[in-house]
């Protein structure tokens, strides 16, 4: 199953959706990069702080996702799917304080335990048959982005 082909459109707009992950490593290392940045939009758009608010939401955004894939499911799977479908936002709301290094290192563990949600579902046949490839290839996309400011 995993050489079922990811749909471009699906493909292009999550490949889009790592844009504001890289943006922050960008500025992370880019002063000239990061003090432009500030000066058209705010500080809150650069280095840790873009990562970190936009992994927050995505991991919030991946509840959603994991909650209509329960609703193709019936009876205990389907109840067992809702709970742990809330499990992403809940991680974000609650593990992402105590400083940016922290924060970081607590998305890149919720991504990663995600990807095992998302498998999870994937394996039930709640998810489209391309949804582990593209997974992957994201969460690694997103690991990647916020390994500077864990470590």
């Amino acid at each position: 199953m995993l050489t079922a082909r990811i749909p471009a459109s699906v493909l292009f707009l999550g490949l889009a959706g790592l844009l504001p992950f890289v943006w922050g490593v960008v500025t992370l290392y880019s002063d000239p990069l990061a003090a432009r940045t500030v000066e058209l939009i705010g500080p809150r758009f650069i280095g840790p702080y873009v990562g970190l608010f936009y992994g927050s939401v995505i991991l919030s955004f991946m509840s959603g996702v994991l909650w209509g894939f329960a609703t193709k499911a019936e009876g205990q799977v389907a109840a067992t799917g809702y709970a742990l479908s809330v499990l992403p936002a809940l991680w974000a709301f609650f593990m992402t304080g105590g400083g940016p290094a922290s924060a970081a290192v607590a998305l890149i563990a919720g991504f990663i335990g995600l990807l095992g949600l998302d498998w999870l579902f994937w394996q039930q046949g709640l998810a489209p048959r391309w949804w582990i490839k593209l997974r992957l290839i994201l969460t690694v996309g997103v690991v990647v982005c916020l390994w500077p400011v864990a470590f």
